[in-house]
């Protein structure tokens, strides 16, 4: 019965849902994550009546014919690049941007991913770096007696160096926009990937048009909303329940064929 498969497509659809879900609800606390959403369509059609042809010659065209969904497939998980809350930390080299724009790094193979986490340290040559040791594109270097560093919201880099009145500029943080964010591959660690979909990177500086600023001292939170997400949870898991039902009453009513058949 075309019941049983039609059903069973659901039935993968919402264990995939759930899946996004979980990632959602695991990464509640994670610095700069950008909640996921699964998106479905349905199946081809198979037509049982044509609709738009006449049954015989000469006579109307049938106004409705009898189509039949195949399922539902999986179009796409989309990440949805919503701003989320800032959170102070009063840490120095803690920033977020509030607003558009993606922190530019350097990966060990050279390649420039992006990140909205600016959880950033530096390393033991001064570099300012990301968690996983991963350099800041441009590089800023922080010298070894810097007694405190300032970064503005245009995303300038003072540092007061111990023994001096003035402050030193020692570099100039950039963004990078996108045309269409959702099209950023996700690598993990917060980090995203150029690609064909998301177009290239437009580096400008913070506070321009279209970029957002840099706030020194704070970092953006998970823009996963928890009560909306065990919502979704409960959804998928009814919507899971009632396709299984489907397959445990098709499965039923061909035993009961099968029985008349004998």
């Amino acid at each position: 019965m075309r019941a049983l498969a039609i059903a069973a497509t659901g039935m993968n659809a919402q264990q995939l849902n759930l899946e996004v879900i979980a990632n959602n609800i695991a990464n509640l606390n994670t610095t700069g994550f950008k909640q996921a959403r699964a998106e479905f369509t349905d199946l081809l059609y198979q037509a049982e009546r044509q609709q738009g042809v006449p049954n015989q010659a000469g006579q109307e065209p049938v106004p409705e014919g009898a189509m039949l969904g195949l399922g539902v497939r999986t179009a796409a998980i989309r990440n949805l690049h919503r701003q989320g809350q800032l959170a102070n930390t009063a840490n120095q080299l803690d920033m977020a941007i509030n607003g558009r724009g993606y922190f530019q790094i350097t990966s060990p193979n050279g390649e420039i991913n992006y990140t909205r986490a600016g959880s950033f340290n530096r390393n033991n040559a001064g570099q300012l770096v990301t968690l996983e040791g991963y350099t800041v594109e441009p590089a800023i270097l922080i010298p070894a007696n810097a007694v405190d560093v300032v970064v503005n919201q245009s995303g300038q880099v003072f540092a007061k160096i111990d023994g001096q009145v003035a402050q030193q500029n020692i570099g100039q943080l950039s963004l990078a926009n996108f045309a269409n964010e959702s099209g950023l591959e996700p690598l993990g660690n917060g980090l995203y990937r150029e690609t064909p979909a998301s177009g290239q990177a437009v580096v400008g500086v913070a506070g321009d048009v279209s970029f957002g600023r840099i706030q020194q001292g704070y970092l953006e939170g998970s823009n996963v909303d928890p009560v909306k997400e065990i919502t979704n949870m409960i959804t998928a898991q009814r919507a899971f329940e009632m396709n299984s039902k489907v397959i445990t009453t098709a499965d039923e009513m061909a035993g009961t064929v099968s029985k008349g058949i004998r």
